[in-house]
Formats: C-alpha cells, sequence, structure tokens
C-alpha cells in the first residue's frame, strides 16, 4: 500500500515513470522514500523522473516455487540506478540462468502491473556488439 512519503513513486510506476526523491540541499538521490534526505536529513526534497537505467549488483534466482511465481523462477536482483540509489528489484524477460546473468550488466527498468500498482522491474540491454 503507498504510503504518504511514496505516493508520488507509485503515481510515477502507473505512468511509466521511474521516480526518486532528490535532496535539493547535498543534490543527492536516494531511494526509499523518506521525508527527509537519508544523507544529510535535509527536509528539503523533491521528485524526480530519473533514466531507468543501471546495473546488475547482485541476483538469486528462487528455485522454491510460491503461488505468486506462477511456475516461474524468479530472479531477485539488487540494482544500482545510474543516479546513485540501489533498488531490490526483480530481473525478467531473460531465463533464470547464471550464464545469461553477468554482473555489471547494464540493465533498463520496466513495469509490470501487481493489482492497483505497477512495480518496478528491470530487463537487461542488449548488447552493443
Amino acid at each position: 500500500m503507498p504510503t504518504p512519503e511514496s505516493l508520488p513513486f507509485w503515481a510515477g510506476t502507473l505512468q511509466g515513470e521511474l521516480r526518486l526523491q532528490r535532496c535539493e540541499d547535498c543534490e543527492r538521490h536516494y531511494f526509499y522514500p523518506r521525508v527527509s534526505c537519508r544523507y544529510c536529513g535535509s527536509p528539503r526534497v523533491e521528485w524526480r523522473r530519473v533514466s531507468g537505467r543501471g546495473r546488475l549488483l547482485s541476483y538469486i534466482i528462487n528455485h522454491r516455487m510460491s503461488p505468486a511465481a506462477a511456475g516461474q523462477q524468479p530472479i531477485i536482483a539488487l540494482v544500482e540506478l545510474d543516479e546513485g540509489p540501489r533498488m531490490m528489484t526483480n530481473i525478467v524477460g531473460v531465463d533464470p540462468d547464471p550464464d545469461l546473468l553477468a554482473l555489471d550488466a547494464r540493465v533498463t527498468v520496466d513495469f509490470e502491473p501487481r493489482g492497483d500498482q505497477a512495480v518496478p522491474v528491470f530487463r537487461l540491454e542488449a548488447s552493443a556488439a
């Protein structure tokens, strides 16, 4: 459920935008949403649309089936966004095979509907060959 602090984030996902808070004093982006900057404590924060691009830092392939996974093996990942913050997410659009999931691989955000919300997930970017 969205909270007052996270409402702009979830409103953005429904519009296909990844939005993060940015401190107006120290000029750093951060995630998860909160009322003041996680770095300097300033209450002067704003919401900004960000690139939705980053890199795959870590992942695990969930081999335990759950009803929510609908027979799939979700790839649970830690992604570092180009703007700096890190997000827990899922990697989608690729088989759950470690040979296909290189650390530091470039990723791009996508959004999957889940009930009344849209959840940010990430896809591997095509390699520049």
